[in-house]
């Protein structure tokens, strides 16, 4: 069910909500948190969608700013949605414009569920630091996404700068998968220090600088990044040891091969990760990703991606 609140208030917005929790149709009760998506309007919808999934696993309230540059006269229009359009959720849209984004907390504020944790979300464009920003300052987590935006490189370099606790990229959960394999492959024998690493994969790609910056984070030795085009994030990386190198290929962006001296050669499925998945990873955790900060201040510059 989708309700129009044209040319509103944000008071208004909240009878609506509560009227709609008093006959049933939306429930308050058993929502974790309250994710804040801050979008420019083209990009609401595919956010939204991403959302509704993620609260399957999460059921959380989902309020988002939708940005409308198009108008420049100060104006709220509302949509709440509940039921099948929201998935495990109730989702307001408040597109906002003029000078009222410049006051985009106060917009929000009615609307946060009392004693429930905040995440700020900017799934594409984000502000110069997010923790100063007035919704990430009411946020205890942050996460953005340096690949959706249009330079993803200066954008890494900008989160590092402006780095918080509590700060998250998508570029960095898109690796999650990546680290627990070549962890694993590490932690069997010969233990061995690795001498040095080689990581391949898109020119753009933010996760590629990352992988090298924890890999070089990690390890504490010689980092190599090798940029290439037409490819699918992350395509290899070879860990050179004394015995020989442990070389993990995934050229399709689906099935990565592991090739170890003295053992066969595997096979794994490691398919691009999904937004829905990535945002899902993030919001099950509340507390701030230290390794993730760690990383970033520390092994970019380590891999002279800084």
């Amino acid at each position: 069910m989708i309700i129009d609140l044209p040319d509103t208030t944000t008071t208004a917005v909240t009878k609506t909500l509560v009227r709609l929790r008093d006959e049933g149709g939306a429930v308050a009760l058993g929502r974790v948190l309250t994710l804040v998506i801050d979008a420019e309007a083209e990009d609401v919808e595919q956010a939204i969608e991403a959302a509704n999934d993620a609260s399957r696993e999460h059921p959380c309230r989902v309020i988002v700013l939708a940005r409308d540059a198009s108008r420049t006269t100060a104006r709220l229009d509302a949509e709440i949605r509940v039921g099948g359009d929201a998935g495990a959720s109730e989702v307001v849209v408040l597109r906002a414009s003029g000078e009222m984004l410049a006051h985009s907390d106060t917009l929000v504020m009615p609307l946060l569920l009392p004693d429930a944790p905040i995440v700020a979300w900017w799934p594409a464009e984000l502000p110069e630091h997010p923790a100063e920003h007035p919704l990430g300052a009411m946020a205890q987590r942050r996460i953005t996404d340096s690949l959706a935006c249009s330079d993803p490189l200066s954008t890494l370099r900008r989160l590092r700068d402006g780095h918080r606790a509590g700060d998250t990229d998508l570029a960095w959960t898109r690796l999650t998968a990546w680290r627990g394999l070549l962890a694993a492959a590490l932690d069997q024998p010969p233990y061995e220090p690795v001498t040095r690493v080689e990581v391949s994969g898109h020119e753009t790609h933010p996760s590629v600088p990352l992988l090298a910056a924890w890999l070089a984070h990690a390890l504490r030795c010689p980092v190599d990044v090798v940029r290439e085009k037409d490819v699918q994030g992350i395509t290899r990386v070879v860990l050179e040891r004394a015995s020989g190198p442990v070389v993990v290929t995934r050229p399709d962006g689906l099935v990565a091969t592991v090739q170890q001296p003295g053992q066969p050669e595997r096979t794994i499925a490691m398919p691009m990760r999904s937004l829905r998945e990535c945002l899902s990873e993030e919001l099950r955790r509340l507390d701030p990703d230290e390794v993730y900060g760690e990383v970033l201040v520390d092994g970019l510059e380590r891999v002279g991606a800084a």
